[in-house]
């Protein structure tokens, strides 16, 4: 047998084959089935090189990963060799058999490896070793190699059968790295929806104002991790206060980025005492010319006077609000007023009367336009809001209810006031 080379191409028939080898076939089609189903790129090396190591008595088993990047192997699985761990690197075409196979895309065979020129000796009781390079259209990932404690002791019919084994390594070692690699993206993603879920929630009122002889309370829950729905309490001169809720366009973190801008600078217009048309008067003059084509907000601004027992609003586009007093409820219309951020224009207020025992519903479509085949709808809302025990949190029940287990289509927020 010749000492260096290629593996054999020879083909010996299966009926021809000495029962060891029979058994070495069957013992490499169930590892091949095996390697083939293991995704995670630890596990299958390790899967790899113990099985191998295992199924021929070897002294050890080794895969080095392709580091294109630095023209490197990379130790990657390891069985058996003491001298070299995991992360252990060697140059390409200059370091080993490993090396000169990543460098050929060949084959390389030591009978004996005290007479070969690239062996590089690990265990003393090593004397052959075969290195095959794994590879995927001609593309190199990794090289795999195994060594034996006898002379020769890798015959061409075994040798081939590793290299049949090789072509089924490199494939789940590919498939295992786009997997992980896909996987850290989706983690990578989640990780940054959840801190972006977490800044969105922080801005939120953290809890519900005090005002005496009112209660008031909000609640909000995007679709997704983050949305464009957003509320908030906002105090003002005189012990009164504004009330806002609205609804960015579109969903996820385009939508939440908008919303984010939005409240901080309705806050600020808010804060310097303006009448709530004037407030969106203005908000709505910076969207237009700092939003990108084909976004826009609908907005309810309200400002509650306790002393006075009056709320004034006004509504850029958005679900009327419903008040529920003396016993009628109704849905309040203002004459004027787009969405903000589509084209100049101004805002009409509406000022109510808000006796004691009246309550005032703020929300958004993610609510009235919740379920499959029929909606939750403006009659249904009206019907709930008119129960004593009506609350943000049951009302998103009932919601929830209703829609059987679909779960909600869109961010769904609401304000309660009670007088």
């Amino acid at each position: 047998m010749a000492t260096t080379g290629i593996i054999a191409s020879d083909y010996t028939p299966l009926h021809l084959l000495s029962p060891e080898r029979v058994d070495d076939l069957l013992k490499l089609q169930k590892a091949a089935q095996r390697i083939t189903s293991i995704l995670d790129l630890d596990e299958l090396i390790d899967t790899v090189v113990h099985e191998v190591a295992r199924s021929f008595g070897c002294v050890e088993a080794n895969i080095y990963l392709h580091d294109e990047q630095r023209a490197l192997l990379i130790l990657a699985g390891v069985c058996g060799c003491t001298q070299f761990c995991k992360g252990h690197s060697l140059k390409i075409g200059e370091e080993g058999m490993a090396g000169h196979v990543a460098a050929t895309l060949q084959p390389h065979y030591a009978p004996d490896v005290s007479k070969d020129p690239y062996y590089i000796r690990c265990e003393e009781s090593t004397r052959s070793e075969v290195a095959i390079p794994l590879h995927v259209q001609g593309k190199l990932v990794g090289v795999f190699s195994t060594a034996h404690p006898e002379l020769d002791a890798f015959p061409p019919e075994q040798r081939r059968l590793l290299q049949a084994l090789c072509s089924h390594i490199a494939v789940a070692v590919q498939n295992a790295r786009v997997f992980q690699k896909e996987r850290s993206q989706r983690e990578a993603m989640s990780r940054e929806a959840n801190e972006a879920r977490t800044i969105q929630q922080a801005l939120l009122p953290k809890s519900s104002p005090y005002v005496p002889g009112f209660n008031i309370s909000g609640l909000s829950l995007p679709v997704g991790a983050v949305g464009g729905d957003w509320y908030d309490f906002i105090p003002l001169d005189n012990g009164r206060w504004g009330l806002v809720l609205a609804d960015v366009s579109g969903k996820g973190t385009a939508a939440a980025l908008l919303m984010s801008a939005t409240r901080g600078m309705l806050r600020s217009l808010a804060e310097a005492s303006c009448t709530p048309g004037e407030v969106l008067n203005k908000l709505n003059r910076l969207l237009v010319e700092d939003f990108p084509a084909g976004r826009f907000v609908t907005m309810v601004y309200a400002v509650l006077d306790p002393g006075k027992r009056t709320v004034t609003f006004a509504n850029a586009g958005h679900l009327p609000p419903l008040l529920i007093s003396n016993d009628e409820s109704r849905f309040l219309n203002t004459e004027r007023g787009l969405p903000l951020g589509l084209a100049y224009g101004d805002f009409s207020e509406c000022e109510i009367a808000f006796p004691k025992g009246s309550k005032l519903l703020l929300y958004s479509d993610g609510i009235t336009e919740a379920g499959e085949d029929q909606e939750y709808g403006a009659e249904r809302l009206q019907a709930y809001a008119g129960k004593a025990d009506a609350s943000p949190e049951s009302l998103l029940e009932d919601v929830r209810s209703f829609s059987d287990g679909a779960g909600l289509k869109d961010d769904a927020t609401v304000i309660f006031v009670k007088g």
